[in-house]
């Protein structure tokens, strides 16, 4: 099972990394972003999804999260440093997959933009929403965009980065130090 999962998550990541080559016309960007998003919907079904609940739902999704390190990313479709980091939380959600989980909690951002924005930028884990940044609040987000907060392994909230993350080794390096503890 571990071995078709890996093959899997190794054609997904072939798939996202082609989507970059998509054309100017934007007709075959659109295509393989929708069949990025049906790869990744085959190994997790709330890949993607947008999630109505707020508050209390980020609430439940931290106490499910228990006994693995989270990372939870505050965003929005209107954010230019949210969209610019964003491609760094997908690749490492894939590269963390079942060592760290991830969600996305989208705040202060319209439904319509926000569904947009994850069909043209698909993630291997689900988002939140939170219309009025309340849910935000619980990891001390809400106040700019993007935050990111870390979990560690047994819920504990461990670190809240105020701000865009401007490459994958910078955000690694703050999953390891907080979410993972190494």
């Amino acid at each position: 099972m571990a071995n078709v999962r890996g093959v899997t998550l190794l054609a997904i990541c072939g798939v996202a990394l082609s989507a970059c080559a998509g054309g100017q016309d934007g007709r075959s960007a659109v295509s393989t972003d929708s069949a990025r998003l049906a790869e990744l919907r085959r190994v997790d079904p709330e890949a993607s999804r947008l999630v109505e609940g707020g508050r209390a739902e980020l609430q439940r999704r931290l106490r499910r999260a228990r006994g693995t390190p989270l990372v939870v990313n505050q965003w929005a479709s209107w954010c230019g440093p949210c969209r610019a980091e964003f491609p760094i939380f997908q690749r490492l959600a894939l590269r963390s997959r079942g060592r760290v989980a991830f969600l996305g909690v989208n705040s202060k951002d319209s439904l319509d933009d926000a569904r947009d924005f994850l069909r043209q930028h698909p993630t291997p884990f689900a988002h939140v929403r939170d219309p009025d940044a309340s849910a935000a609040r619980l990891f001390h987000g809400g106040r700019s965009w993007p935050t990111t907060a870390f979990y560690d392994a047994s819920g504990r909230l461990r670190y809240t980065h105020q701000g865009q993350y401007a490459t994958d080794a910078d955000l690694d390096r703050d999953i390891r130090r907080y979410a993972i503890g190494d």
